[in-house]
């Protein structure tokens, strides 16, 4: 099950920590939702758990999901103009505006066994990560709008979902 916009646990942070069987446990979970709503990625959170896990997929070309998941990400830095595009969430279905993100990031995570990665991702893959671990870090995406277009937005939202 999905978690919809407004649940409050979608802007609650998850606090890092060490990677064990029940957050691999979440890993999996996560892994398995992401590959069924065949998403760009996903946050622990989406699954209803306030966890630091994001899965995400790291291959430039849409059309192929090459899916890591990372236990504890964190962006190490930006690289790149702002390059806006399109984001959206699973959390808040029909729902797809324009983001400007930095082109290029560098990725630290843990692995499923602990160990410490880091990686650069650019173009589309960089803005998945991004976007997901912004999310494990409290911020729902609509809140890198302007307070006038994010108003915009929810008013549509509310009159598509009929309240």
């Amino acid at each position: 099950m999905i978690v919809a916009w407004p649940d409050p646990r979608l802007t609650r942070k998850a606090e890092p920590r060490p990677v064990d069987d029940g957050l691999v446990a979440i890993g999996n979970r996560l892994l398995e939702a992401t590959r069924a709503a065949n998403a760009y990625g996903l946050a622990a959170v989406h699954i209803g758990a306030v966890a630091p896990i994001v899965v995400i997929s790291a291959d430039p070309d849409p059309a192929r999901r090459d899916y890591l998941v990372l236990y504890n990400p964190q962006v190490v830095s930006t690289d790149g103009p702002g390059v806006p595009g399109p984001e959206g969430s699973v959390s808040m279905p029909g729902v797809e505006v324009e983001i400007t993100r930095p082109y290029a990031a560098e990725i630290a995570w843990d692995d499923e066994t602990g160990i410490r990665r880091q990686r650069r991702f650019d173009g589309l893959p960089a803005r998945i990560a991004q976007h997901e671990i912004d999310q494990v870090n409290g911020t729902f995406f609509l809140e890198r709008l302007s307070r006038l277009k994010r108003d915009m937005v929810l008013k549509k939202w509310k009159k598509q979902a009929g309240s």
